[in-house]
């Protein structure tokens, strides 16, 4: 690769308008963080109306399958990490199969996901049950939609590593940010949906 391809694939991050991914990934992210954050604040506050039913009903939640879930995605998050990375040293069969990884711990969240709904919809835990159970639907299946998404940026992502000979790096971040973004609403409803109450 010439100096001026080089050149021509770096992205100047001193400027505010240019972080990772781009301004307009890093909007979305902050939007997103918001309305979580929004749905967080109106669990706690409406935990203080009824602390009894809270408690019991996340004694009813298999914290074992979050922290497992947990540890997915931010394994995940790394080989996200590492993708971006191997991407910007050119180095893009590594980078593919970084990402290929991050994909598989998304995967392994949503198989495990799938098996905890299967489980409260077999014990009744539906979203009708009581107020808690209202937010723990509402919050974990949007999440799901995110991490649904972010896996179809990622495929799409891999995709293009294994065709381009130089990928778009702000592509890259931008996917990467994406998948960071889902990484860390988890970090926020575990605790407090499996540990707080």
């Amino acid at each position: 690769m010439s100096e001026t391809d080089i050149k021509a694939n770096k992205i100047d991050y001193k400027n505010f308008f240019y972080p990772p991914g781009g301004i307009l990934i890093w909007i979305l992210i902050m939007v997103e963080l918001i309305t979580f954050g929004a749905a967080l604040i109106a669990l706690s506050i409406n935990s203080r109306e009824n602390p009894e039913l809270y408690h019991q009903s996340r004694l009813m939640l298999n914290s074992t399958y979050g922290a497992i879930n947990t540890i997915f995605l931010l394994t995940s998050g790394y080989f996200m990490a590492r993708t971006v990375y191997y991407v910007k040293q050119q180095k893009l069969d590594k980078a593919a199969f970084n990402n290929k990884m991050a994909m598989i711990g998304g995967l392994l969240f949503l198989l495990l996901k799938s098996l905890e709904y299967y489980e409260k919809i077999e014990h009744g835990l539906t979203i009708g049950y009581n107020t808690f159970f209202t937010f723990y639907w509402l919050l974990t299946a949007f999440h799901v939609i995110h991490v649904l998404v972010g896996l179809g940026i990622l495929f799409f992502m891999y995709l293009g590593l294994r065709k381009a000979k130089r990928p778009d790096i702000l592509n890259v971040e931008a996917g990467a940010s994406f998948w960071h973004m889902c990484d860390l609403i988890w970090l926020l409803l575990f605790p407090m949906l499996y540990l707080i109450f």
